[in-house]
């Protein structure tokens, strides 16, 4: 079927609340070198982009302003040195922008089949967790066997994937959530203790939880006065990895305890990494996550799909942060 010149796709018309998003008409772009364009089926809708549409993240240089960055689909064009993928394939990526639209391009190094048995819409769900998690997680804290982990927000499409993943891959796991369904949801997935944080002080139940060790590595995505709980929580040589500040970036903490126990502090983005950095990453999830969607031992969590032109009813309800698992689009 030939590739169309125009599609519909989805534009930010101004900072703002979710009804600046609107759809839009844009030339479709023919993959370059080393690209593939994707017929999209499905776009995950995620954090970044909520702060893209209020002006707090702009894309990176290059990078396309319609928002998106993750999609599932099948490949519609390839440009030159693309290596074996074809036409046809089934695939989802990660992509630096350009996901809420009707065609996206990717780079080869981004792009993976869609595991077998996993629904293609449903795949949209797996690039910017399944990316953010592996490379925070496990390469930047170096999360091993037998350690215990952290996880606040752990009903997110980022806490549900940090969830599954460390429980299968040998770790003890722990979650905050903000209720009792999202708590019971953590603890499906592999968490041996989730905290409903609006009833309990998870400082105070993760310790008791521990024996007062504290634990290994903590993801937070909160910020604010969750850090100096979470470095009173880091057992010795513990790792906190921050992923985003949802509760504020600036903060007073009393840094003598990480110099008496030796803890580590990361953080990191991953839109503005290197397509060959992020290419390293998809490498390591095909080797060691792939086969566990595949065996089912992994799932991704889908809360809901909207329509693409509902884009702005779909950043409403994240807003609203009572969904559980990701919120995709449906093209």
């Amino acid at each position: 079927m030939p590739v169309p010149t125009e599609m519909i796709a989805i534009e930010i018309t101004e900072p703002g609340g979710p009804d600046v998003l609107k759809p839009t008409t844009r030339p479709v772009d023919k993959p370059g070198n080393g690209e593939v364009l994707i017929k999209v089926v499905a776009a995950g809708i995620n954090r970044p982009d909520v702060f893209q549409r209020k002006g707090a993240y702009p894309p990176p240089p290059g990078a396309p302003d319609i928002p998106g960055l993750e999609v599932s689909g099948t490949i519609a064009a390839v440009g030159p040195d693309v290596g074996a993928w074809q036409v046809g394939d089934a695939i989802c990526a990660l992509v630096a922008g350009g996901g809420y639209a009707e065609y996206c391009l990717a780079p080869v190094e981004q792009v993976l089949p869609v595991p077998r048995g996993i629904d293609l819409c449903d795949a949209a769900a797996l690039p910017e967790t399944f990316f953010t998690v592996w490379t925070n997680v496990f390469d930047r804290a170096a999360l091993q066997p037998g350690e215990s982990l952290l996880v606040h927000g752990g009903s997110s499409g980022i806490g549900t994937t940090a969830i599954q993943l460390a429980k299968n891959l040998g770790a003890t796991v722990y979650a905050t959530a903000g209720s009792p369904e999202k708590c019971a949801l953590c603890e499906t997935l592999g968490a041996a203790k989730a905290i409903n944080y609006r009833e309990i002080d998870f400082e105070d139940a993760i310790r008791t939880e521990t024996g007062g060790r504290g634990v290994d590595v903590i993801l937070d995505m909160v910020g604010g006065d969750y850090v100096p709980k979470n470095l009173r929580l880091l057992a010795t040589e513990g790792r906190l990895v921050f992923i985003a500040f949802l509760n504020g970036s600036k903060v007073e903490v009393d840094f003598s305890r990480l110099m008496r126990n030796r803890l580590q502090i990361h953080g990191s983005t991953l839109r503005p990494q290197s397509i060959a950095a992020k290419g390293k990453i998809a490498e390591n999830l095909r080797a060691t996550v792939w086969p566990l969607l595949e065996s089912g031992a992994i799932r991704p969590i889908i809360d809901s799909r909207f329509p693409l032109a509902e884009a702005a009813q779909a950043h409403a309800l994240m807003e609203t942060s009572s969904h559980m698992g990701k919120i995709l689009l449906t093209v």
